[in-house]
């Protein structure tokens, strides 16, 4: 699968550049906290730790993910680790046990996509889990994936070719205890999404969508973006209940 997203990359000629890539470490456990704007973030962002080290993250992802009947088989072979949202500590103690065997395991604290391609607020877990395995931090942003698939727009390979992907990779960051911690992480990875957009390669030209509103782009504000999602999750919470 690693071939493969590389092969589909290189298909895209999508212009993939990373910094930090010193910070992948060579063994050991770690908790690799990511950004999400896009669809294939889990792979982009997988990239540099096979590249560097021919090491493997295995990311946790929302359960209906592994039981769709495209992409459900294909997440279950590569080990990545099922979340259910209603009870997620099962989720937790297997991702604790993949880090004490020394595996890196791969979270993005928003939950979903932020439609704003700004941090949305971060659930709770990356700093306990890493705790309680006594593994570091890997922060970790992306940007750029946005343009090549996102939620609320269609994918064409014409508009996904030759897009630059910037990635940055962090320090490691020791866990610490309590809302000060959680705190710290949020200002790391804030810093590290500075960091990668302002190295990025192009501007937004005449169709901003892709920027976020406070840097003059036409993405929704954060406040926006929040209500979408909310009526995304009402919407979705209605079929359930009415599945004709």
């Amino acid at each position: 699968m690693a071939r493969a997203a590389t092969g589909l990359f290189r298909a895209l000629d999508l212009r993939i550049d990373v910094v930090g890539q010193e910070h992948v470490p060579a063994t050991g456990g770690a908790v690799v906290v990511l950004n999400h704007t896009g669809f294939l973030d889990f792979a982009l962002a997988g990239l540099p730790f096979w590249r560097e080290r021919g090491r493997f993250v295995r990311f946790m992802a929302k359960q209906e993910v592994f039981t769709h009947r495209a992409t459900g088989p294909l997440m279950r072979a590569m080990g990545h680790i099922p979340v259910d949202r209603s009870a997620g500590l099962a989720a937790f103690r297997l991702a604790v046990e993949a880090l004490r065997a020394g595996e890196l395991v791969g979270i993005f604290p928003e939950a979903t996509i932020s439609r704003s391609f700004c941090l949305k607020e971060f659930k709770s877990g990356a700093v306990r889990m890493a705790r309680s395995a006594g593994v570091p931090l890997i922060p970790m942003t992306l940007w750029g994936s946005q343009r090549v698939w996102t939620k609320g727009r269609k994918p064409t390979l014409g508009a996904a070719r030759h897009i630059p992907i910037n990635m940055t990779i962090g320090a490691p960051l020791q866990p610490g205890r309590g809302r000060a911690a959680d705190a710290t992480l949020i200002e790391v990875m804030n810093k590290l999404l500075d960091e990668t957009r302002v190295r990025y390669p192009e501007a937004p030209g005449d169709d901003p969508w892709w920027m976020p509103a406070h840097l003059g782009g036409t993405a929704p504000t954060p406040e926006r973006a929040a209500e979408l999602d909310a009526q995304e999750k009402l919407e979705r919470a209605q079929r359930r209940a009415d599945p004709s």
